[in-house]
């Protein structure tokens, strides 16, 4: 097996490979000049060097928000980094019903909902509403989709019996929420719901949000994980491909979990 050549990276701030990095962060002290040289002190701790306190604002009674520059001396090889991805065949709106239509011949059913006690729907709602997001359509706007967005703050449980009721081809778990790793939490507890109730492995299961990406969602026991910037089509594609794979009658333009193009 060949080595790959290597492809070393540093941050860039100025120029290329200068190494410097913005940092913000609280510290529990009120805004004052003692504040902000215990900021550059704490930087230079962790190891950086050339230490600019760029902005200090008071955050609250005895809590001072900083933006700080500095440099670091640490680099990366680019080119060892292995990590999956969604990779697919995409096609646009048009494209992709009549797609449905040839290939799986019904409407795909998809399930959605903000799970727990997270009552953030901007996620999902961009996902499955109609107007979608930054003009892509929602699935709901899809002929050949059968959309349900349950909403907020709904039980795992229940949005799993719900989509098992409807013969659900796919469900979407958005979780926005993330101090303390509640989205991790959560996203677990689905998993574990949906192995109780046998859909895991036979439903598509799909979770989303501000802290998701797909590494994460494959260790969490999902089958895709999307991340910001996500748009309706990017799920819609990836639910149309991994139905067919399900059903034997995979795409060859479509690759799953980081396969190689």
């Amino acid at each position: 097996m060949v080595k790959p050549t290597k492809q070393i990276i540093r941050p860039y701030g100025d120029r290329r490979d200068d190494g410097v990095v913005q940092l913000s962060f609280t510290l529990p002290v009120p805004l004052s000049e003692k504040a902000k040289e215990a900021a550059a002190q704490f930087v230079k701790k962790m190891g950086f060097s050339d230490v600019k306190v760029a902005a200090a604002e008071r955050a609250a009674d005895n809590y001072t928000f900083f933006i700080v520059y500095a440099r670091s001396g640490m680099y990366i090889d680019y080119a060892e980094i292995d990590v999956p991805e969604v990779v697919i065949k995409k096609m646009g709106f048009d494209d992709l019903n009549t797609f449905i239509q040839e290939k799986v011949a019904r409407r795909i059913v998809v399930f959605g909902a903000c799970t727990g006690t997270d009552t953030h729907t901007v996620g999902i709602d961009a996902i499955l509403n109609m107007k979608g997001y930054a003009g892509d359509y929602g699935l709901e706007r899809y002929p050949w989709f059968e959309a349900y967005n349950l909403g907020s703050q709904v039980p795992n449980d229940d949005l799993i019996a719900k989509a098992m009721a409807k013969n659900a081809d796919a469900i979407l778990v958005s979780q926005v929420v993330t101090q303390r790793d509640v989205h991790k939490d959560n996203s677990r507890q689905f998993i574990e719901a949906a192995k109780a109730k046998g859909i895991h492995g036979k439903t598509i299961l799909l979770l989303g949000g501000p802290r998701v990406d797909h590494k994460l969602a494959l260790e969490l026991g999902f089958d895709a994980g999307f991340g910001p910037g996500t748009k309706p089509s990017d799920v819609a594609n990836f639910i149309v491909h991994a139905l067919l794979k399900k059903m034997g009658r995979e795409d060859p333009n479509a690759h799953y979990q980081g396969e190689p193009k």
